[in-house]
């Protein structure tokens, strides 16, 4: 549904969306969620548990990796005298993966038969292979109202301004020096008196004309996340579902339409057909965006989901690129969610 879920998240992936909505749980749930992006360049994988504990109160733990994989480490494979790779240079490529792991844990809590609230408390952990890693941590606060067919939702990610620090590994950045053909160091690894260079900062500096990275730390902003939608009858068994967000961030990215200044408003928009009760087609539309030279451009998004009694699989397809560009592939998501409809399991009585 383009993304258009704060407001209508109300099963075990409400831990991401919005945590007020895991009060929607009557029985424990488990789910899991794969990503592929970029044509299968960058991976996301979530899985989540989300269990009622009183009639009034839920609580729910969510795992998040995306990552890119088989990164190509080529420092010991250069010859940086003749500005090329060395002989045999496969057998000196090592690879590596940039991944970011986080975790949440979440609680809800029913405020009113119509009004729940909920947080989440978060740790994320970031490396680029043995090269550099950071840590952070935030949380989130939400809220999500219910009125007959009518859903608002609204949730503040990071609302405490997350900062990330960041540590530099220097001795993962070790330059080869010797060349394999003779056996001899490398001119650009040597002083001017001729004598090889000791210090590998100085020595990485003098190969690729740069420093070593240093450490710092990063801040992540709060982002308001608004959310409304609809679940409507219609006919027999069957529901028509809308569902509009809108991100608002002060990120300065103007790109967003519409912004004004530095506040940009990311708008998202779904539909979703449920046959009764068990087939449900989606559509969506996200991150309409307006640049030079591809003007205005916007990212849809289609899938498909089957609801049989206590398991539910989903799949999407979209074009992350947008549809103006096409030169970075598609991206698909799959998602498997199981329900313990088990006597013994349903929320406590009040």
């Amino acid at each position: 549904m383009g993304g258009a879920y704060v407001g209508l998240a109300d099963e075990v992936s409400a831990g991401y969306w919005n945590p007020a909505g895991l009060h929607g749980l009557s029985y424990p749930e488990i789910g899991y969620m794969h990503v592929e992006r970029f044509a299968g360049a960058v991976s996301f994988d979530y899985g989540g548990v989300a269990m009622p504990v009183t009639d009034r109160s839920t609580v729910g733990v969510s795992v998040f990796r995306s990552g890119v994989n088989d990164i190509v480490n080529t420092l010991a494979a250069w010859n940086p005298d003749r500005g090329q790779p060395l002989p045999d240079y496969e057998s000196r490529i090592t690879r590596f993966s940039a991944a970011d792991w986080a975790l949440f844990v979440s609680y809800s809590r029913a405020v009113s038969d119509r009004l729940s609230v909920g947080v989440n408390f978060k740790g994320i952990h970031r490396s680029i292979g043995d090269f550099a890693n950071a840590w952070g941590y935030s949380m989130d606060v939400a809220a999500r109202y219910r009125a007959g067919p009518y859903r608002l939702g609204v949730v503040v990610r990071d609302v405490t301004t997350m900062l990330q620090s960041w540590s530099v590994n220097p001795s993962a950045f070790e330059v080869n020096c010797i060349n394999p053909i003779d056996e001899q160091p490398f001119d650009a690894c040597l002083n001017e008196d001729g004598t090889l260079i000791e210090n590998n900062a100085t020595r990485y500096q003098a190969v690729f004309d740069q420093r070593i990275p240093q450490g710092g730390t990063a801040l992540v902003l709060p982002v308001a996340r608004l959310g409304s939608g609809a679940v409507w009858p219609v006919g027999d068994g069957h529901t028509l579902t809308v569902g509009l967000d809108v991100d608002v961030a002060v990120d300065g990215r103007r790109a967003f339409v519409p912004n004004v200044g530095d506040v940009s408003f990311r708008p998202r928009l779904g539909l979703a057909f449920r046959y009764a009760g068990v087939v449900e087609l989606r559509g969506g539309v996200q991150r309409l965006q307006v640049g030079t030279p591809i003007g205005v451009d916007l990212t849809p998004s289609v899938g498909a989901g089957l609801d049989l009694e206590q398991v539910s699989v989903d799949f999407s397809f979209g074009d992350f690129a947008g549809i103006v560009a096409d030169d970075l592939g598609y991206s698909y998501r799959i998602s498997a969610q199981l329900r313990l409809e088990q006597p013994g399991l349903e929320r406590p009585a009040e």
